[in-house]
């Protein structure tokens, strides 16, 4: 089997409240939103520098958390960008990986699921994820697009994590905390 090069484009965080963890992570990096979900499996945030999606995620189920439950905080999965989904997929589980979700001989498969030898879920994909690049400087880059898509049923759940997030800063201001003014792009 020939091995096909993944590049690390996508990192799935399972979270109590998504918007307010989307909140910290543009105010605390400067990430920009790509879009908000309310899918079968989860609800949730993504984000991205750039090059690199970053999904914020509160699953739905037991089930939909594919192993961790729905209710589990912390580094849910981590997803590579590759060339040959089919074959990726092969190389992995001739490795000892474990096959978990997806549609594992779909060429154009997104996010086939597998456990690692540690019991870590990580996924392939073959079109990668929204604000993500495959390849960033090189000519053969593939740039995701990204939709900046909201949902208005979360207006009320983004706009009190923002307040949140200001709250704590005007707390950190008021001890005296000169971080506390530090200005993030938007």
């Amino acid at each position: 089997m020939a091995k096909s090069k993944g590049y690390l484009r996508h990192v799935a965080l399972s979270v109590a409240d998504p918007w307010e963890t989307a909140e910290f992570y543009k105010e605390i990096a400067g990430l920009e939103e790509v879009a908000e979900i309310d899918g079968e499996l989860a609800e949730g945030v993504f984000l991205t520098d750039g090059v690199c999606n970053l999904a914020i995620l509160k699953f739905k189920s037991d089930e939909a958390a594919q192993g961790t439950g729905k209710d589990f905080i912390g580094l849910h999965h981590i997803g590579f960008w590759v060339d040959d989904v089919v074959e990726s997929g092969k190389i992995s589980r001739a490795a000892g990986g474990r096959w978990i979700m997806g549609d594992p001989n779909n060429p154009d498969g997104y996010e086939v699921k597998h456990l690692d030898l540690s019991g870590i879920i990580y996924d392939i994909a073959a079109h990668g994820w929204a604000g993500a690049q495959k390849r960033p400087g090189e000519a053969e880059n593939v740039v995701h697009p990204n939709p900046h898509r909201r949902l208005a049923k979360f207006d009320e759940r983004r706009e009190a994590a923002r307040k949140k997030i200001a709250a704590k800063k005007a707390e950190m201001a008021a001890k005296g905390d000169p971080m506390a003014h530090a200005q993030v792009a938007e």
